[in-house]
C-alpha cells in the first residue's frame, strides 16, 4: 500500500448489495490533461466485476469527460462553454475507456439537476437504471455538460453521485480519492495531520477544515466529498472515501474491508422509505385480486397489472396509492404508482408482456415496484414460493414491511 493508505487501519464495510461508486478526473486524466489513462480506472473495473461475480449491483459516475475532450482537440482556457464543448468531445470516449475494461456492455447516462428535481424525469432515469442492472449492463453516470447551465449544474459529480445513490437505492457510496481518506490537517502540509477513519456525521467545523483547493483536472477538494457524504447519510447510505491510486486499497474493497474513511448513514435508509411511504398522503387506489395481495404480503413481490382488478380516483405517474384487497376491502399496502390512472384502467387485469401493445409504451413491467412498496401488517417470506397472481417474485431481499 501506498504510505498515505497505510495510515488507515483496516475495518469492515456496512453489508451491501447495490452500491454507487465515482471516480474523478484526477484518477482518469492522462499525463499533461492528454486524454484518459487506464493506470488506476483499470483496478477499479477489476473491483466492479468482483462484486458482478457476488451477484451484486455497482453504478458508476465518472467525470472525465473534458479530459478526454481535451486529449481529441488542442484548446486552451477553462470557460463554461468550453467545457461543455470539451465534455461533448469527450463523452464517446469516456465510454468507450470504460467498455474496453468492461466484460458487460456499457450504458451511458446524463444527468441535470432538473433531471432530478422533475417528478418525470426522476422516474424515468430510476425506471432506465434498474433496467440496465436487471439486463446486467454497467451504467456509467455523468452530468450534462454539455447542455447544463450553472444554476442547473449539480456542480461536481461527488454531490451526483449522492443523487444517484439515492435515486437508485443503494446501500453504499463509494468515492474513490487519490489521497488515503479524510485527515486531520492536510497530509502533505501538516506533520501533525491524522488520518480520520469515521465520522459519525459531517460538521459544519469538518467542512471548513476539509476546505481546500482540488487539483487543475477536478471540480471538487475533501469538501464536496464531505458534502456528498452529508446528503448520502441522510438519506440513509453510508459513504466510504478511499485511495483509488493503490491497487492494494481497491483488492481489499472486493473483500469488503476498507483502508480509507467510512461516514456512517444518519438514517436507516428502508426504514425511512417505509415510513415516509406509509404516512404520505395517497392520491387514489387499486383493488388487487387475493392472489397478488399473497404475492405482496409473503414473497415481497412486485405487483404487475395481472393482479389489479379496479382503479379508484385519479392519480399521476409515482403517486403514493393505497392497495386494498377487492373482496372485503382490507388495505394491505402502499405504494408509488409506476403508470396513471388513466393508463391503468386500460392495462388492468393485463399481462405485463401486454403493456406496450395496449399503450404503445412502458415504463416498465410493474405496477408498483417492490422498492416502492410498504406493506401494511405482514411478514414478507419465502421469495421462492410459487406465485398464482401474476406478481414479480423478489430476486433480492423480500421487500422490508411495516407493522401497524
Amino acid at each position: 500500500m501506498s504510505a498515505t493508505a497505510r495510515d488507515f487501519a483496516a475495518q469492515p464495510l456496512p453489508p451491501w448489495r447495490r452500491a454507487v461508486l465515482k471516480v474523478g478526473s484526477s484518477l482518469l486524466a492522462g499525463f499533461e490533461g492528454g486524454g484518459l489513462d487506464p493506470r488506476y480506472a483499470a483496478g477499479l473495473a477489476r473491483f466492479i466485476e468482483s462484486a458482478r461475480e457476488r451477484q451484486r449491483e455497482v453504478v458508476l459516475v465518472s467525470s472525465g469527460a473534458v479530459a478526454a475532450g481535451r486529449g481529441r482537440i488542442a484548446a486552451g482556457g477553462d470557460g463554461l462553454v468550453l467545457r461543455q464543448a470539451l465534455a461533448s468531445l469527450g463523452q464517446a470516449s469516456l465510454i468507450a475507456f470504460w467498455q474496453q475494461l468492461s466484460s458487460v456492455p456499457v450504458a451511458q447516462v446524463l444527468l441535470t439537476h432538473d433531471d432530478l428535481r422533475n417528478r418525470r424525469r426522476y422516474l424515468n432515469a430510476r425506471a432506465s437504471l434498474r433496467e440496465l442492472l436487471r439486463l446486467g449492463a454497467l451504467p456509467v453516470i455523468n452530468e450534462n455538460d454539455t447542455v447544463a447551465v450553472d444554476e442547473l449544474k449539480l456542480g461536481d459529480n461527488d454531490n451526483l453521485a449522492a443523487a444517484v445513490a439515492s435515486l437508485v437505492d443503494a446501500d453504499l457510496l463509494l468515492i474513490a480519492t487519490d489521497i488515503g481518506g479524510l485527515y486531520s490537517g492536510h497530509p502533505q502540509r501538516d506533520p501533525n495531520a491524522r488520518p480520520i477513519e469515521r465520522v459519525a456525521a459531517v460538521t459544519p467545523e469538518l467542512l471548513l477544515a476539509a476546505s481546500g483547493g482540488a487539483g487543475a483536472l477536478g471540480t471538487g477538494g475533501m469538501r464536496t466529498k464531505l458534502e456528498a457524504a452529508a446528503k448520502a447519510a441522510t438519506a440513509g447510505v453510508a459513504t466510504a472515501l478511499f485511495c483509488g491510486r493503490d491497487n492494494d486499497v481497491v483488492e481489499a474493497l472486493a473483500r469488503d474491508t476498507l483502508h480509507g474513511t467510512l461516514v456512517s448513514a444518519q438514517n436507516d435508509r428502508l426504514r425511512a422509505r417505509k415510513q415516509w411511504l406509509r404516512h404520505a398522503p395517497a392520491s387514489g387506489g387499486l383493488r388487487i385480486d387475493a392472489g397478488a395481495a399473497n404475492a405482496l404480503r409473503v414473497r415481497g413481490a412486485s405487483l404487475l397489472p395481472g393482479g389489479v382488478v379496479a382503479v379508484e380516483g385519479e392519480f399521476r405517474r409515482g403517486d403514493v396509492v393505497e392497495l386494498r384487497v377487492a373482496e372485503g376491502g382490507e388495505a394491505v399496502g402502499r405504494g408509488l404508482v409506476q403508470y396513471n390512472s388513466a393508463e391503468l384502467g386500460r392495462i388492468k387485469g393485463r399481462h405485463s408482456r401486454d403493456i406496450e401493445a395496449v399503450l404503445g409504451f412502458r415504463y416498465g413491467e410493474s405496477v408498483v415496484h417492490r422498492d416502492d412498496l410498504v406493506m401494511l401488517g405482514g411478514r414478507a417470506a419465502d421469495p421462492h414460493a410459487v406465485d398464482s397472481g401474476g406478481n414479480e417474485p423478489a430476486s433480492g431481499p423480500a421487500t422490508d414491511e411495516v407493522s401497524q
